[in-house]
């Protein structure tokens, strides 16, 4: 593997990792709710808020702060990076066919027979028969089916339908993204202020209307609307940049996200202070009545996502090219993690709720547990042939485990 290959493996592994301390942490967050939230109740909080513990610890209200402004945009951009290759390489009919048994069963698989198993301890916390069969008959009397973070795979698989359609419609748009690339790769700052531009223009209208953390369901689809427009762009972001080739222009080892890692960095900083300072004023009610605060709120936030992506991207390529054994496997099974890992969290969040053990106890268990059953459950599920295509791993690494 090249280094920037490698550098993109270990940099999936962490962003797995960030996933699953997200929602380990979530249940334990100073500003959740005083008590645990309505299972029938509109609007459903509990979707947000799962499991609801009396352990709290502000820190990790920080940390899932800054995790939710860059950590989906990111996802999304990895994901987008090997979609014009992989275009090239099979051709749109192949690439739908492969798309539509990696993204579209397990959606349909996890939305409709992990879910309800993720969610029973979150009805229990609340329910007055805490049984199986009233749970079902609470859930199927819910006005939507709740998806978790299933929603990630249908959203991306629409992405993926519309990259087809364009490379259907204009083949040779690849050798223009990946001039684009190289222009980018000319003028770095440029690049970046227009990505931030761009984004600020997708972002601020709807963020009149919508907070970050607002939701819209229809059924089993679930999408933040707010959101849904920059993981749009970020994906294409990806496309874009991966068009060119890993070992070349954005994603070389010399390359602007390599060299500006620290500038980067301290721009993410910048952002998150930007962002959660008017945010917080805001909701509070503090700085209610100093006006334009929202829109400084809103361009920190685009000014965040963008300079943490390129300052984790950076920092992987420049210091993160060497191949580690449990990095390699954490990344090969970043997406059967991704699948399960719902079930493990939430179910351990619960049974730890009855204990008076500290908030950061707490979430270390569930964040280790977390992690080594969703990575043990996946290995298994490799090892069956269906899994292994679902998964997207091939028989002959089915021996590595972690």
């Amino acid at each position: 593997m090249s280094g920037t290959s490698v550098a993109l493996s270990n940099l999936r592994a962490f962003a797995i990792l960030m996933v699953v301390a997200f929602h380990s942490f979530i249940a334990y967050l100073g500003s959740q709710p005083a008590a645990p939230l309505s299972f029938d109740s509109p609007p459903y909080g509990w979707t947000v808020n799962p499991i609801v513990d009396n352990a709290r610890w502000f820190g990790f209200d920080l940390f899932c702060a800054f995790q939710y402004l860059y950590l989906m945009h990111l996802m999304f951009l990895l994901s987008g990076l090997f979609v014009w290759p992989s275009l090239s390489r099979k051709g749109a009919g192949t690439f739908l066919r492969d798309r539509l048994v990696r993204l579209g069963v397990p959606f349909l698989l996890g939305t409709y027979l992990l879910m309800p198993v993720a969610y029973y301890p979150v009805y229990r916390l609340t329910a007055v028969d805490p049984g199986w069969s009233a749970f079902w008959s609470h859930w199927m009397a819910l006005p939507f089916w709740p998806t978790g973070p299933m929603w990630f795979l249908w959203s991306l698989l629409t992405l993926n339908v519309v990259a087809a359609g364009v490379y259907c419609l204009a083949p040779r748009a690849g050798a223009l993204l990946a001039r684009q690339s190289a222009n980018a790769a000319a003028r770095p700052w440029r690049y970046f202020v227009a990505l931030v531009i761009v984004s600020a223009l997708v972002y601020v209208p709807l963020a009149t209307v919508f907070k970050p953390w607002d939701w819209v369901q229809l059924g089993p689809f679930s999408l933040q609307p707010s959101f849904a427009p920059q993981y749009a762009l970020y994906f294409f972001l990806g496309l874009a940049i991966g068009s060119q080739g890993l070992e070349r222009g954005l994603l070389s080892s010399d390359g602007i996200f390599a060299r500006h890692w620290g500038r980067w960095s301290l721009g993410a900083f910048a952002g998150f202070l930007l962002w959660i300072i008017p945010t917080a004023l805001i909701e509070t009610g503090t700085g209610a009545g100093l006006p334009g605060l929202a829109i400084v709120a809103d361009l920190g936030f685009v000014l965040a996502a963008a300079a943490s992506c390129f300052a984790l991207i950076g920092t992987f390529l420049r210091f993160a090219t060497a191949r580690r054994p449990i990095a390699d496997s954490l990344s090969e099974h970043a997406y059967g993690i991704y699948f399960v890992h719902y079930v493990f969290v939430l179910w351990l969040q619960y049974i730890l709720v009855g204990y008076a053990l500290f908030a950061v106890a707490k979430a270390a268990i569930v964040l280790i547990g977390g992690i080594v059953l969703s990575w043990s459950a996946s290995a298994a599920l490799c090892r069956a042939s269906i899994g292994a295509r679902l998964m997207g791993r091939k028989r002959r690494e089915l021996a590595k485990t972690p």
